[in-house]
C-alpha cells in the first residue's frame, strides 16, 4: 500500500487516527469473490485506523426488492462480516438508514452535482434497460445512487476508501464534489483516497471463468460462498471448468486454471509462479483436490462462526448498538458543518 506513505505523521505528537470507511449492499451470502477481494482485506486496517464498516440499505431499494429479505439480510451480513474477522470492538459496524444525514449530504450534494454527470455513470445505463424492465420504469433512485454513495462517505470525512474496481467511477465522483463543495463554500471535507486491492480482487465464476463470481449466477455451482459446508465446497471446485490440456498454469487462454491458481493463491499466501512449479506435471484432479483443501481450510472456521453468532440475536443488537451511535457521533458532527456553511439556520 505504497499509497500510504503520504499520510506519515512527521510530529512526535499524538495524532488523531485516519478514518477508513467502506460500505456493502445487503445482499444475503457473501461468496468467495467478496471475501478475498474485498472483506478479507478490510480486517488490516482494524489496527491504527479509525474504522466504519456500513451496510448500506438504503442502497439496496433502488432495485426490486422484498423487505422481509432485506431485514435478514441486513443481519446476515453483520454476522458474516465478524466471522469473516471484523471485530467489533476495533471497529464501527452500522447500517445506513439508521444514521441521520445520509440522505440530508446526498441532497445538498445533489445540488451542486450536474445531471449529465449522473447520467453518463457506467452503471446507471447498465442498470437503466433491467430496471424498466422490471418494474416498468426508471427510478430516480437509479439515477441519484451515486450522489448518496458519496454522501456516505463524506458524512464521515474518511481519509482512505477501499473499493472494488467496479466503484472507481463513483469515488471520483466523490471526490469531484468533496472538491466542488470546498470550493463553493470553503474547506470542509477531505477529498478521499482511493484503494482498490490488487491480489484476490477478481475472482471468476467456477463455471464461465471469463465473469465475475457473482450471487445472481442461475448456476449456483458457479459460486463459493463463505457458508458453504465442506461437501459442497468440494463438489463446487471438483466441477470447475478447467480447459483443455493438462498443464496447471495461468495463461490467457486457460481461463479456468488460472481462476482456480488465483483463488489457491489467495488461500495459502504463495505466489502463482510457485504454485504452477508446485504442480508441474500433476493433473487437473490432484490440482483440483488441492484447491478444495485451501479453501476448506479457509473457510470453515468462518462458517462456524457464522453459525455461533446469527443465532445470537442480542450479541447482534449490541454491536449495534454501539457502531450507530460511533457513526452518529461522527456524521452530526460533519453534516452541522455543512449546514452552517450552506447557510441553513441552526437548530
Amino acid at each position: 500500500m505504497g499509497f500510504m506513505e503520504r499520510f506519515t505523521i512527521m510530529s512526535d505528537a499524538p495524532a488523531e487516527r485516519q478514518v477508513v470507511l467502506t460500505c456493502a449492499q445487503p445482499t444475503g451470502k457473501l461468496h468467495l469473490g467478496n471475501y478475498l477481494g474485498a472483506v478479507r482485506n478490510w480486517t488490516r486496517y482494524l489496527d491504527g485506523y479509525e474504522c466504519y464498516f456500513g451496510i448500506v440499505d438504503l442502497h439496496a431499494i433502488t432495485v426490486p426488492y422484498v423487505p422481509a429479505d432485506l431485514r435478514r439480510d441486513t443481519l446476515e451480513c453483520i454476522a458474516q462480516y465478524i466471522a469473516c474477522g471484523i471485530d467489533p470492538d476495533k471497529a464501527n459496524i452500522f447500517i445506513q438508514s439508521h444514521i441521520i444525514g445520509h440522505t440530508e449530504l446526498a441532497w445538498i450534494l445533489g445540488c451542486l452535482c450536474p445531471l449529465g454527470q449522473l447520467e453518463r455513470m457506467t452503471q446507471f445505463k447498465d442498470k437503466s434497460a433491467k430496471q424498466e424492465e422490471a418494474r416498468g420504469f426508471i427510478g430516480g433512485g437509479l439515477l441519484y445512487y451515486p450522489v448518496l454513495m458519496a454522501a456516505d462517505i463524506l458524512i464521515y470525512n474518511a481519509d482512505i476508501v477501499p473499493v472494488g474496481e467496479d466503484q472507481k467511477q463513483h469515488l471520483e465522483l466523490t471526490r469531484d464534489l468533496a472538491q466542488k463543495f470546498n470550493s463553493t463554500y470553503s474547506e470542509t471535507f477531505k477529498v478521499p483516497d482511493l484503494f482498490i486491492p490488487k491480489t484476490g480482487a477478481r475472482i471468476m465464476s467456477l463455471q464461465n471463468p471469463e465473469k465475475k463470481m457473482s450471487k445472481s449466477d442461475e448456476n449456483q455451482a458457479s459460486t463459493l460462498y463463505i457458508i458453504d459446508d465442506e461437501k459442497t465446497i468440494r463438489k463446487k471446485i471438483g466441477s470447475a471448468v478447467t480447459d483443455s490440456g493438462g498443464e496447471v498454469r495461468a495463461a490467457p487462454d486457460k481461463p479456468g486454471v488460472t481462476n482456480l491458481l488465483g483463488i489457491l493463491s489467495a488461500a495459502t499466501g504463495k505466489d502463482v509462479a510457485e504454485l504452477e512449479r508446485e504442480f508441474d506435471g500433476q493433473n487437473y484432479q490432484a490440482f483440483k483436490g488441492a484447491v478444495a483443501d485451501a479453501v476448506v481450510a479457509m473457510i470453515n472456521p468462518i462458517r462456524e462462526k457464522y453459525e455461533a453468532i446469527k443465532a445470537d440475536k442480542q450479541y447482534l443488537t449490541s454491536v449495534l448498538k454501539q457502531g450507530d451511535d460511533a457513526a452518529q457521533k461522527r456524521a452530526f458532527k460533519i453534516l452541522s458543518k455543512v449546514q452552517r456553511k450552506a447557510g441553513f439556520v441552526g437548530r
